[in-house]
Parts: C-alpha cells; sequence; structure tokens
C-alpha cells in the first residue's frame, strides 16, 4: 500500500515555489470579487495569500515539470495568471454592473448616484445594485471554492515557473472586455427593448395627438416602464448565475491554453 508523499515547507527547492505560487494567489485576491474588496482590510488579505500558498503547495510540488527559478519575469508570469483566474470571476460582476449603468441612461435614471460600499466608488443606482446583487448570487453558488478550485486546477495546467505565452495570454485577457459587454447586454436586453418600444409607442401618440405635452408624459412614463420590466427581468439574471461556474470554465479554459506555450497544454 503506498502512502502520499510529504512537502517539507523548508526542504531545499521549496522556497522558489512558495515565492512563485504565492504570486499567483496575490494576483487572484488582487482581483477576485469580494477578496479584492476595499473593506477587506489588507492584513486579512494577507493572511488569505500566506494560508492558501501554505495549504496548496503540496500540489504545487507534485505538477512541478522542473525546479523553477525565482526570477522577475517568473514572478510577473505567475501573478499574471492568478490575476486571470480572478479577473474571469470579476468579469460576471463587472457585467451586471454595466448592465445596471446601461440599463440607468437608458430608463432616465442616470443622475441618481450612490456609493458603492465595496469598493468606495459613485456610480448609478441600479449599477451598484447589480453589482451587490451578482456578489450576494455568487456568494450564494460558492464561488470562493469555485475559484479556489480553479486555483489548484492551474496548477495541473501551467505548472508553477513553467514558461508562458505573455503576448498571447494578456491578448486573451483583454478580450475579456468583449464578453463582459456581450453578458451586460444579455442581462439589460428586455428593459432596453421594453423601454424602446415604449418610446415608439409615446412617438407614435405624439403624432395622434400634437396638443398632448409629451416631453411632461414621457419622462414618468420611461421610468415606471423602465422600473417596472428591471424588476422583472432580475429572477431571469438569477437563472443565469445558477450556471456561471459553466462559464467561468470555458473562460478559463481558453486564458489556460493562451498562456501555455503552444497554445495548448
Amino acid at each position: 500500500m503506498t502512502t502520499a508523499p510529504s512537502f517539507d515547507l523548508f526542504a531545499p527547492g521549496s522556497a522558489p515555489v512558495l515565492a512563485l505560487f504565492g504570486a499567483r494567489v496575490s494576483g487572484l485576491v488582487l482581483v477576485a470579487p469580494v477578496f479584492s474588496a476595499r473593506l477587506v482590510p489588507v492584513t486579512i488579505r494577507t493572511g488569505l495569500v500566506i494560508l492558501l500558498t501554505v495549504l496548496l503547495q503540496p500540489i504545487a510540488m507534485t505538477h512541478l515539470t522542473a525546479s523553477p527559478a525565482l526570477t522577475p519575469t517568473a514572478l510577473l508570469s505567475e501573478t499574471v495568471v492568478g490575476f486571470a483566474i480572478g479577473m474571469g470571476a470579476a468579469i460576471f460582476v463587472g457585467a451586471a454592473e454595466a448592465a445596471g449603468e446601461l440599463l440607468a441612461i437608458q430608463i432616465g435614471l442616470s443622475g441618481a448616484a450612490i456609493m458603492d460600499p465595496l469598493n468606495q466608488t459613485q456610480g448609478p443606482a441600479l449599477g451598484q445594485f447589480l453589482n451587490l446583487y451578482a456578489v450576494a448570487l455568487l456568494l450564494a453558488l460558492n464561488a470562493h471554492l469555485v475559484m479556489l478550485d480553479a486555483l489548484a486546477a492551474s496548477l495541473q495546467r501551467v505548472p508553477v515557473g513553467s514558461a508562458i505565452d505573455m503576448q498571447a495570454g494578456v491578448g486573451s485577457l483583454v478580450s475579456l472586455g468583449s464578453t463582459l459587454f456581450a453578458l451586460g447586454l444579455r442581462f439589460a436586453a428586455p428593459v432596453v427593448a421594453l423601454v424602446l418600444i415604449g418610446n415608439v409607442a409615446l412617438a407614435v401618440l405624439s403624432r395622434a395627438a400634437p396638443q398632448l405635452n409629451i416631453l411632461s408624459l414621457a419622462f414618468p412614463v420611461q421610468i415606471g416602464l423602465g422600473l417596472f420590466t428591471f424588476a422583472a427581468a432580475i429572477p431571469m439574471i438569477s437563472l443565469w448565475f445558477q450556471n456561471w461556474d459553466g462559464v467561468y470554465d470555458g473562460v478559463l479554459t481558453r486564458l489556460f491554453q493562451s498562456f501555455a506555450v503552444g497554445g495548448a497544454h
């Protein structure tokens, strides 16, 4: 009967692995939803980085393909890989906030700005609401555990200290912007479509009854119609988030393939 190998944190050659893997964990915590919030103290984030590095170090050692060298380039590469894992989850929160900002403009509530309690920034009320709503949904669906599982899986797809294609990986990271805006438009599409239909109906009404003051009528109708449709669309957004981990897995698969030298690993 074989026993699992044990790893010594202070064994020769383990220091570079700890340092490089710590950089990867730091990149994740830097941008991942909730972990990167300004309300989370720096001491807690630092402790989390150290704890995850120590706990997952045996997995990192298991998937090593060669003895890594501790260089500035290697540290930067590992940080970017961790950044990609966190960014893959952050785009869903960003997409929800972008949808809220788009809805605020379409409905006419873009001037109603409030303070974001997580990031200490101001933005439209609908954008902040959808931001907090998306964060709450992700936490309810154990997104923090899914991200940690993705971090462990990255050690097999992109071993610590291995050579990565930085140009292709950064290009894939930049392309996540299109995914963010596509998801934002998908979330906002029902409200935008109904508000557009309402505006067309008001335009027809203004031509049919010129004596009506359409300007005074259009503003409350547009806001009421938009908020009603927004309330009806919220359950559909939550239904989409129930399968968010599948989309997240697809995003990470593309990113890992881009980082791996040769396009696949």
